[in-house]
């Protein structure tokens, strides 16, 4: 019988980096701007700057291929002991079931090449994980198996704020907590969004004689952000707010977010709504609602108040568009434009 699954966070996954690398590792979770730094430390931990060119091997999820990582990973280092084969942006959630099976093949391998330390790094929202610690998606447990698995949660904002005023300091200005929160409030809780209104206000403090920056300095020149994200998303159109749906539709297309994933959003957030309401109406208390659904009390709550002034027939309607918008993105290549059409049809 396995033992339980391990899961490194990232003061240990460094730790480990220094004193014995694993063969790979899996880093996963919702903080891509933490991962591009993990990805970092396993290059200062792993090859030697002299033959870095030679020895480490980059691949995107558009190049992966498994004949591809193969070739990354058969040829021996030059002049060291292990070489650094890295995969960015591996969505395996918008992979095909037999590519990711044989993907899993590919690192069920990696013990035949020790000579490798192989880093993939999944973007947020691009694998099942299932509910983790207890309950791991099939998928995660065969990964985990092989490759140590790195998880990188949303920074809460109390440390955001301490970062902020770090990285501040590192561009040789000084900002107190509450400018460093003020900024987290007007540009969003986005890290790389942030990193780069921090470089940016810095050369603009200076530029001016100053080394101290101010919620006026913010004001002129940081960009007022808004954070879209699937869930984010889901909410508005669960709360109706068409307008912000859509804006938050155009932000997501940019990025480039799967139509799938985005779909499978809304779904979830109107099945699980009229559920909420269907126990509601049992008499269910919300703890009672929330073991049966497998739903977050706090969800319950939020479903509860959103789904108090909406009728069943528009609840069943809601979840009748979303089947139509599920057929046409299976039959045929409509894209975001199948769920611009459900957005406006709510």
């Amino acid at each position: 019988m396995s033992g339980p699954l391990t899961i490194l966070g990232d003061a240990e996954y460094r730790r480990q980096l220094q004193k014995a690398p694993a063969a790979g590792y899996l880093l996963f979770g919702d903080e891509d701007y933490l991962k591009l730094h993990a990805l970092e430390a396993a290059r200062q931990a792993i090859l030697d700057p002299a033959f870095a060119a030679f020895n480490e091997i980059k691949l995107d999820a558009l190049d992966y291929t498994p004949a591809r990582l193969l070739d990354a990973l058969t040829p021996l280092p030059v002049m060291a002991e292990r070489k650094l084969v890295t995969i960015t942006g591996m969505d395996l959630s918008a992979m095909r079931a037999p590519d990711v099976d044989r993907f899993c093949e590919m690192a069920e391998q990696l013990g035949d090449y020790p000579h490798n330390c192989l880093v993939v790094v999944v973007p947020q929202e691009g694998m099942d994980v299932g509910y983790l610690p207890k309950r791991p998606s099939a998928l995660f447990s065969r990964l985990a198996a092989c490759l140590v698995p790195v998880r990188y949660d949303r920074v809460t904002v109390p440390k955001l704020v301490g970062w902020v005023a770090k990285h501040f300091t590192h561009g040789g200005v000084v900002a107190d907590p509450d400018t460093a929160a003020f900024l987290i409030d007007y540009c969003g809780r986005d890290m790389f969004t942030l990193a780069a209104e921090v470089d940016k206000l810095c050369c603009y403090v200076l530029a001016h004689g100053r080394t101290a920056v101010t919620a006026d300095d913010i004001r002129e020149v940081a960009c007022a952000g808004i954070e879209y994200d699937a869930f984010a998303f889901g909410n508005a159109v669960m709360e109706g707010r068409r307008a912000d749906a859509l804006a938050a539709l155009a932000i997501l297309r940019h990025r480039r977010v799967d139509p799938i994933l985005l779909l499978g959003e809304v779904i979830r957030t109107w099945s699980d709504m009229l559920s909420v309401r269907l126990l509601t109406a049992e008499g269910r208390r919300p703890d009672e609602i929330a073991a049966v659904t497998k739903l977050h009390s706090y969800k319950v709550t939020l479903y509860q108040k959103a789904s108090a002034s909406i009728d069943d027939a528009r609840l069943r309607r809601a979840i009748t568009l979303c089947a139509e918008a599920d057929a046409e993105l299976k039959l045929s290549p409509q894209g975001y434009a199948a769920i611009e059409r459900l957005v406006c049809g709510l």
